[in-house]
C-alpha cells in the first residue's frame, strides 16, 4: 500500500489560537521503531512510485537516510500540496518531505528545518505560443496552477486578474496542461525545467519569477526534539557532501550537472 494510517504514542498541544496539533516527539518516534514521513507519489524525480511499486527520488532518498540515521523503518505516506500541513497538523506524518518550499505564511503552522534544496518559480507552454512575459496572457486565458503550492499563492497575490485553473495533484495539473486546458503552467521551474526536458512540444519561457526560495523539511509546530535532530542531521550530512551525491544518483538525469550548484542546498548554508 502506498498510504498508512497513523498510529502510536502522540503529543497534544493547543497553540495561541487554541488549535490543536498532533505529534510524535523524537523519543516517541524511536521507540515505535517507525517514522512516518509525507512525500509525493507522482512528481519525478522528487517523489514517486516506480516500476517496481517502491518509492524513490530526490525527496525519498534523504528520507531514506533519515530514518536509517535514527535507526528506524522509513513509512512513507503519500501527499499532495494541499494535504501538507493538514498531515503534520493532525499527525498522520512526523516529517513533510514533498518539495515543500519555506513561506512566511506557512512558518506559522509548521517548524520548518533547515533547507536542501534552491527553487524559483517558472512557467511552461507549448513551445509555437511561448509565454515569455504575464502580460501576455489574455483575459480570457487560464494558468495552471496545483492548489496550495507557492505558485498558486504569487499569482493570487500579485497577478489577481490571471485566471487560474487549480487542480489538487501534480498528475492532474500535468494531464490538464496536455490537453491544452490552459495556455500555461506556473510551478517550481525544477518541476516545469523538468517538464519541458522530459516532453517535446514545450518551453519554459519564464524559469524564474519572483524571489528564490528554499526547500526544507517540515514538522509539526512546537515539535522542537524532531526538529533539532533534522537540523544537526543536515548539518552532518553537509559534511560527506551528502545533498550534491543525492543530486547526482535521482536529479542529475533530469536536470543535468550544470545545474547542480544552482539547486544543491548543502549542510542547510544557502549561498
Amino acid at each position: 500500500m502506498l498510504t498508512s494510517v497513523f498510529t502510536g504514542c502522540t503529543t497534544t498541544k493547543a497553540d495561541s489560537s487554541n488549535k490543536k496539533t498532533v505529534y510524535r516527539t523524537l523519543k516517541e518516534i524511536k521507540k515505535s521503531g517507525k517514522i512516518n514521513i509525507g512525500v509525493f507519489s507522482d512528481k519525478s524525480p522528487f517523489g514517486y512510485v516506480d516500476k517496481n511499486g517502491k518509492y524513490a527520488g530526490y525527496d525519498v532518498y534523504f528520507a531514506n537516510r533519515i530514518a536509517k540515521d535514527l535507526g528506524v523503518d522509513a513509512n512513507f505516506v503519500s501527499v499532495e500540496a494541499a494535504n501538507r500541513i493538514e498531515y503534520l497538523q493532525t499527525g498522520k506524518v512526523d516529517i513533510i518531505l514533498a518539495n515543500f518550499t519555506v513561506t512566511k505564511e506557512r512558518a506559522e503552522e509548521v517548524d520548518f528545518a533547515l533547507p536542501y534544496m534552491n527553487v524559483a518559480l517558472g512557467v511552461v507552454s507549448p513551445s509555437n505560443k511561448v509565454i515569455k512575459k504575464l502580460d501576455q496572457i489574455g483575459a480570457k486565458d487560464e494558468v495552471i496552477v496545483i492548489s496550495g503550492t507557492t505558485a498558486e499563492t504569487y499569482l493570487t497575490k500579485n497577478y489577481p486578474k490571471i485566471k487560474l485553473q487549480k487542480y489538487d495533484a501534480y498528475a492532474e495539473a500535468k494531464t490538464a496542461f496536455e490537453n491544452k486546458n490552459g495556455v500555461a503552467w506556473a510551478n517550481d521551474n525544477t518541476e516545469v525545467i523538468a517538464f519541458a526536458k522530459e516532453n517535446k512540444g514545450y518551453t519554459v519561457g519564464i524559469s524564474s519569477l519572483g524571489d528564490n526560495d528554499t526547500i526544507a523539511p517540515a514538522v509539526t509546530k512546537g515539535n522542537k526534539t524532531l526538529l533539532k535532530w533534522l537540523n544537526d542531521e543536515t548539518k552532518a550530512l553537509g559534511k560527506e557532501s551528502f545533498f550534491h551525491k543525492n543530486y547526482e544518483k535521482t536529479l542529475v538525469d533530469t536536470y543535468g550537472a550544470d545545474y547542480e550548484e544552482i539547486l544543491v542546498v548543502e549542510g542547510g548554508k544557502v549561498k
